[in-house]
């Protein structure tokens, strides 16, 4: 049985999880905002977080924070509208073990609980040691990866096979849930390292406070709390890869103390004068431009020279055309196995949907859309009823497309139209936080929607 801590504001809705979570096994501590979340966080353990996004006094994921903040390797599932899906994805970044859309669908609740719990709280690192390294496959180097064939995806993989062999530093960009993780493991895998462990990283889950002393280790008696000594990532992945996601949310000290290890192979643990030699590859990963850290002052130039030997672009699902059916097949497959279904097709109408809509979240949303199809789906064919409604008004409200489909312009400009006045109801109007989402200026923003007829 799990002891879960609910932040939920939405009083029928906490009650009906009340009900419904102790009849399937589990204990919950319910509470209506942060404030109080805090509160049950610093007075009693729990094995799970069950967060509403959006709360009277803040959001969810500053409940998260505060978890990680004290140390606390508590899985954790943000509950959001189907709206927010990007936000959830954020959520994701941060640390969470997944997301769930309202309204709940009680299997999928405790689908997602279920392996957010098998996860056991350790999303932050992960360790893979190969036999061997890897086959030069066209479609698997381990279990759960899949190549796409599409252009995109043959440019990506000539790009791996092409720096993988080398030692030099790696940086992958590329959206929240394009598999970044993914193909720094085929970098690691394809390297000359590949019998060496591979460990992975989450800075963004990481405190200032935690993250010198995960990387780097520290001596019993270091700081508050150290109760032992600990060896650092990089001293576990010594010879291997460390492979360091959302790399741009390491505080500036911390990116002192990186750099001069990188410089020089040498750690120091916390609250030792003993040098450590280190052999460590680096492949970092982040999803924002961290040349655009570099020029605000929030990242050292210095040390994003030391680590961009090489940049790899990860596209994003919408970008990477055929790619998209060869990946349901693949999720398709794996949720059959889980779930214990037997979904073998999914009726036109329903792949229409898949096809059209623009996937924010990518694979890592494809993959929960898919599991969660098949858990609906009875038969072997899944129907677009077995999708969630929001995904057929996202795709129902898209713009048509002119009769002549050579007319660039025109689609170019019914696009546009739609997302700024997305963009616009969003913000409920506020032109100035639509234009800085947009990335246009005001007055462009203004002339734009008086062009479309788009003012309130």
């Amino acid at each position: 049985m799990a002891k879960i801590l609910l932040v939920e504001d939405d009083t029928t809705f906490s009650q009906i999880l009340q009900g419904f979570l102790p009849r399937n096994g589990h204990e919950v501590v319910a509470v209506n905002n942060i404030k109080n979340g805090l509160s049950q966080l610093d007075d009693s353990k729990f094995d799970l977080l069950l967060l509403d996004y959006r709360l009277p006094d803040g959001t969810g994921l500053e409940v998260m924070a505060h978890a990680h903040d004290k140390g606390l390797k508590i899985p954790a599932v943000m509950m959001t509208s189907f709206n927010d899906v990007r936000t959830a994805v954020k959520a994701i970044q941060s640390g969470a073990s997944d997301y769930i859309t309202k309204p709940v669908n009680p299997d999928e609740l405790l689908m997602i609980l279920k392996s957010a719990l098998t996860k056991g709280g350790e999303p932050v690192t992960e360790t893979i040691k190969a036999d061997k390294p890897a086959a030069t496959t066209t479609t698997t180097s381990y279990p759960g990866f899949i190549k796409g064939t599409s252009t995109e995806s043959d440019k990506l993989y000539e790009y791996i096979d092409l720096v993988a062999p080398t030692d030099m530093s790696v940086v992958i960009q590329g959206e929240s849930g394009t598999g970044k993780e993914h193909a720094a493991r085929f970098i690691h895998e394809r390297s000359k390292r590949a019998d060496k462990p591979f460990i992975a990283i989450d800075c963004g889950a990481l405190s200032k406070d935690l993250a010198a002393s995960e990387l780097f280790g520290h001596i019993k008696g270091s700081f508050t709390g150290a109760l032992t000594d600990k060896k650092g990532l990089f001293e576990v992945a010594d010879g291997g890869t460390l492979f360091m996601d959302e790399i741009g949310n390491l505080s500036y000290d911390v990116q002192v103390k990186l750099l001069r290890a990188l410089q020089e192979n040498t750690i120091q643990p916390l609250g030792s004068t003993k040098q450590i030699k280190v052999d460590v590859r680096i492949i970092a990963a982040t999803n924002d431009d961290l040349l655009s850290s570099v020029s605000n002052g929030d990242f050292r130039q210095d040390l994003y020279h030391r680590i961009n030997e090489f940049k790899i672009q990860i596209p994003a699902l919408r970008e990477r055309g055929r790619d998209l059916q060869l990946f349901i097949s693949h999720f398709i497959g794996i949720s059959n196995e889980e779930l214990e279904r037997n979904v073998k097709s999914i009726s036109p109408e329903g792949m229409e949907l898949l096809t059209r809509y623009d996937w924010p979240g990518n694979l890592r949303e494809l993959k929960n859309v898919i599991k969660r199809m098949v858990l609906l789906t009875r038969g072997e064919v899944a129907g677009a009823e077995s999708l969630p409604d929001e995904m057929s008004n996202y795709v129902t409200h898209l713009p048509v497309s002119p009769n002549n489909d050579a007319d660039l312009k025109a689609l170019n400009e019914a696009n546009e139209k739609t997302v700024i006045q997305q963009t616009l109801q969003k913000v409920k109007y506020n032109k100035s936080k639509a234009a800085k989402l947009l990335n246009i200026d005001r007055k462009t923003l203004y002339s734009k929607i008086e062009r479309y007829g788009l003012d309130s």
